[in-house]
């Protein structure tokens, strides 16, 4: 280094800086994921996530008609944290709903319940809960209390006041369907399977891809007289191989460590997850596609991954989240799968209840799928 060089130049640093950051201007898509995902997050984490879920679907059953029980049923409904949906007949066609997942609680007021509360007997009204998800049912649970200490303080007035006073007139009794002990790891580890397949078949196949046109070889696979579907579906099983396999380690962790059960068929989890799985693959191979290097699929990748982990309800119950955000979940096929995969493993789901969630996967699969293919013959053109 001679004499007349400085150790550290601010000229030098400015030129360094300046050409980085055209450099940085002229790659459009880093640019836009440094400033549009901040925001997706302030938007999803300001309005969309809520740990405190109101407005829950709920079943009731009544089989009494009396002053007292309406009052139950319409405390339930102004507490709001409950929402009357379903009134079916019987008992055994609102646990239907419950298993289906079409409501979080389902409520059984007995016969002579008003009778039985008029002559201080204490009745009790019988809440079922889904618990598959506890942080879901969690705050409505703790409101039981208040419910039933104020829900008949209009009824019992005059000379039924001296039932008012002292223990509460009734009584809930919470059943917790699916989770009695309310363990969060029964919630989480079956969540698990989706987001990690989510993730690995989305970044595997966006980048396999990408590396593949980066070194070169894609002009190889032009040369050949293999078409674009072949391509396609060539490259995207042999990580259908790899998905299975990491299922099969999550599925031995869930048993060996976790002691999650496996209630239903575990040939309708492997269909519902090749299926699931699918749909990830068309997704990465249209990222693969789109992006010019490895960096930009990466990119691609995260940006359809966070919003798959917020608004499926994997994080954060999906019932709490405002109806624009419900909306934008459904379109995910994680939505749809994690309520196949805890369906299957904590309910005992089959077929029958498994169908309302295939559609809707199947419908992502053909979207992305053909996606991926016009875009793929376009990048051969």
């Amino acid at each position: 280094m001679s004499s007349g060089t400085k150790l550290f130049s601010g000229q030098r640093l400015a030129a360094v800086f300046i050409k980085e950051f055209q450099q940085m201007m002229r790659d459009r898509l880093t640019f836009a994921m440094a400033v549009v995902i901040p925001i997706v997050q302030l938007i999803l984490f300001g309005y969309a996530i809520n740990t405190d879920p109101k407005g829950l679907p709920t079943a009731v059953v009544s089989f009494d008609d009396s002053p007292q029980a309406r009052s139950v049923a319409a405390a339930l409904q102004t507490s709001g944290y409950f929402r009357v949906t379903h009134q079916p007949r019987s008992e055994a066609e609102g646990g239907a709903l419950v298993e289906a997942g079409d409501v979080q609680f389902l409520v059984v007021i007995p016969g002579g319940f008003g009778r039985d509360v008029l002559r201080g007997r204490r009745p009790a009204v019988l809440m079922e809960v889904d618990a598959t998800d506890p942080s879901a049912s969690g705050n409505a649970i703790a409101a039981l209390a208040a419910i039933q200490s104020s829900a008949l303080a209009l009824d019992l007035t005059g000379p039924l006041r001296a039932l008012a006073g002292g223990a509460p007139p009734f009584e809930f009794r919470v059943h917790r369907r699916f989770n009695p002990e309310g363990l969060s790891r029964y919630n989480i580890v079956p969540g698990l399977i989706g987001t990690i397949l989510t993730m690995t078949m989305v970044m595997m196949t966006g980048l396999a891809m990408t590396r593949e046109r980066e070194r070169g070889t894609m002009e190889n696979l032009l040369a050949t007289p293999v078409r674009p579907a072949e391509v396609m579906v060539g490259k995207i099983l042999p990580y259908v191989v790899i998905g299975y396999i990491q299922l099969g380690v999550i599925l031995a962790a869930a048993a060996l460590l976790f002691d999650v059960p496996m209630q239903g068929s575990a040939v309708l989890l492997l269909v519902m997850i090749g299926l699931f799985m699918l749909a990830n693959l068309a997704v990465g191979f249209t990222f693969s596609t789109l992006a010019r290097n490895q960096l930009q699929a990466m990119q691609m990748t995260f940006f359809f991954f966070l919003p798959s982990m917020l608004l499926s309800g994997f994080m954060f119950p999906f019932r709490g989240m405002p109806g624009w955000a419900q909306t934008l979940g459904e379109v995910l096929p994680l939505t749809h799968f994690l309520r196949v995969v805890r369906g299957i493993m904590l309910k005992g789901n089959g077929w029958p209840q498994v169908l309302p969630e295939l559609w809707p996967m199947l419908a992502f699969l053909v979207v992305a799928g053909t996606l991926a293919l016009m875009r793929y013959r376009r990048t051969l053109d």
